[in-house]
């Protein structure tokens, strides 16, 4: 059994991944993932979020031409998409409902020794429409980003963001 880390341990530890190690992620796995997505704060427990865990090989060779930041997923051994269902949803309030899920994916990920990266699809008209037209999307469920997901190679590390001169106590 590994050792998960904590929580803090895992925020600072996280980091972009877009190479990964020829070698499968399980099931198993992805379901781990997707619970701690499942997991996050939503806005009036409206839980607006539909996910669509793809480890085909052609499909996620096909969702790597979905936009420039998608390339990668050509070496990735999974991927989740994370969407928004405009039927259970307040509002536009499901952007923020479905980024909360995916930093938990995000997270998840790392602390069980995954890598992982999220590819912003929404705002984007081209990308929208060609992972709703690959994945078969009803139109009510509008993809926010694809998380990409295998064991790194170990080629990206962790940057240290902390920066005081970007906060304000008190007051402005």
């Amino acid at each position: 059994q590994t050792k998960i880390p904590d929580a803090l341990t895992v925020i600072h530890s996280r980091k972009s991944v877009r190479t990964y190690l020829n070698k499968p992620v399980t099931k198993d796995q992805l379901e781990i993932l997707l619970r701690a997505g499942m997991a996050s704060p939503t806005a009036g427990d409206r839980r607006p979020w539909a996910f669509v865990a793809v480890t085909d090989r052609a499909v996620l060779d096909t969702l790597s031409f979905s936009s420039r930041g998608t390339k990668h997923l050509k070496g990735a051994a999974a991927a989740i998409l994370v969407c928004g269902d405009k039927k259970k949803a307040m509002s536009e309030v499901w952007v923020q409902d479905c980024s909360a899920a995916s930093e938990n994916i995000l997270l998840a990920a790392e602390a069980i020794g995954l890598g992982a990266v999220w590819c912003g699809i929404y705002l984007n008209p081209e990308p929208t429409a060609y992972v709703k037209r690959v994945l078969g999307l009803p139109e009510e469920v509008i993809p926010l980003n694809i998380i990409s997901i295998g064991w790194p190679t170990g080629a990206e590390k962790p940057k240290d963001k902390w920066d005081p001169a970007t906060i304000h106590w008190n007051r402005w």
